[in-house]
């Protein structure tokens, strides 16, 4: 989104994908609870975040291989890249 970004993956995002509903369906199939929400803005899957017990979006990204993430939650605007450890505002 910013053009000036170091991070490649971050800067290919020309598009967000947001969050669909708010819930972690992993954490609801499993019985735990969700701190906060994250959307991989690689297929769009919205699930918890690292602060979680489960931190299922983490597992995600590694096991899928996704790169790129931004906060669900209200108010919150900014993305994370795993590969680069880099966070961006948008």
């Amino acid at each position: 989104m910013d053009s000036n970004q170091s991070c490649s993956h971050i800067g290919a995002i020309k598009e967000l994908k947001l969050a669909k509903e708010k819930v972690c369906e992993l954490c609801i199939k499993q019985g735990t609870d969700w701190v906060h929400l994250r959307t991989c803005q690689t297929c769009g899957v919205t699930l918890c975040c690292d602060s979680s017990p489960m931190q299922h979006m983490s597992h995600h990204c590694r096991k899928e291989k996704h790169q790129v993430i931004i906060s669900s939650e209200p108010g919150e605007r900014w993305m994370y890249c795993f590969v680069d450890d880099e966070i961006a505002e948008y």
